[in-house]
């Protein structure tokens, strides 16, 4: 589906090259602040064109308020925000309709509708959802006062240098993958539950909606499974919960102790690749050769922190609005 959350419950919509995309965002709390100039911050960080390696196409972006915000703050109704599509060529796309593209969701698509889905620049699938995302992030974090949400870039093809990873793609002239990771301070302790609602299970579920995500890990992740027990326990220093060292990430239990969050995730390679490759003509029933065309990111990850912060502000608003941590002063 395409609704999230229980509370702060996020709602996305639209396709690549329709006329917008949005979201609606229920649940949000009555008096909080927000107007356009709020999101331009993060919406500026997920555009494509600003950083080496990213698709050149350029959208404004600008947040248009149709419901649930009045005299610059909400209403405790459903916030409902759209974004246009102007920058679009979906004459790349016709041409191509019949060889699906590898690694995307092109034949999946296909297989599950019909034949009916909006197939151009990936449709409803396409990472330009992800500004959907991002606004919805804007709002959790502002809820969220106290707490640092902070992701960067690890590695771009299994360099920690990022611009020698990227010179690998650009010299091998093909797309590349890398890892980012999250950091989030102040938390307090007790968000989440065990089993099914275990905050990681949830944060790694939101993070799984960022598409090009392949993997996902919390603190020493699978290095884990190479160290004793003794050495990944984290030993509790005081009462407040604050521990030694955080190989749990700040969680244990699906519950945060009062740590610091931390959790990685792996970011495919781009799928829309210029070299060539060879793809099943869904029309002749043949194998071919084919490239693929249009404007695409290089490498995907350079655009993912702010994502990845966004779908964990998501979360983490959630489950304080859950436990009841988060109260707004009412006029």
């Amino acid at each position: 589906m395409n609704s999230f959350g229980r509370i702060f419950r996020i709602h996305i919509f639209g396709e690549s090259h329709g006329e917008s995309v949005g979201l609606v965002v229920d649940g949000c709390p009555a008096g909080l602040p927000l107007s356009v100039s709020d999101f331009l911050e993060d919406i500026e960080r997920r555009k494509g064109g600003v950083q080496k390696g990213t698709t050149p196409r350029k959208e404004d972006d600008l947040p248009i308020f149709k419901s649930g915000v009045f005299n610059g703050h909400t209403t405790g109704a459903p916030i409902t925000i759209l974004f246009e599509n102007r920058n679009t060529r979906s004459g790349d796309y016709e041409k191509q309709r019949e060889v699906p593209r590898p690694g995307h969701a092109d034949f999946t698509a296909h297989a599950k509708y019909g034949g009916f889905e909006d197939f151009r620049g990936g449709g409803h699938f396409s990472g330009r959802l992800t500004v959907c995302l991002v606004a919805a992030g804007v709002i959790a974090k502002k809820l969220l006062k106290g707490i640092d949400i902070r992701s960067t870039i690890l590695e771009i093809g299994g360099e920690t240098d990022l611009e020698k990873g990227l010179e690998k793609a650009i010299e091998a002239k093909d797309s590349i993958g890398g890892i980012v990771e999250c950091r989030v301070n102040g938390l307090p302790v007790g968000l989440g539950e065990h089993f099914f609602d275990s905050a990681e299970s949830l944060l790694a579920h939101a993070v799984f909606s960022i598409p090009a995500v392949k993997g996902v890990e919390f603190g020493a992740g699978f290095a884990a499974a190479k160290m004793f027990g003794v050495d990944h326990n984290d030993p509790i220093l005081d009462a407040s919960g604050k521990t030694k060292t955080n190989h749990a990430g700040g969680i244990v239990g699906g519950i945060t102790n009062g740590n610091e969050l931390v959790y990685r995730i792996v970011i495919k390679p781009t799928s829309s690749t210029p070299k060539e490759q060879t793809t099943l003509n869904w029309e002749t029933n043949q194998l071919e050769n084919f490239s693929v065309k249009g404007r695409h990111d290089l490498c995907i990850a350079l655009r993912v922190p702010v994502v990845m912060e966004a779908v964990t502000a998501m979360v983490l608003a959630d489950l304080m609005l859950l436990n009841q941590k988060i109260k707004l002063v009412q006029p």
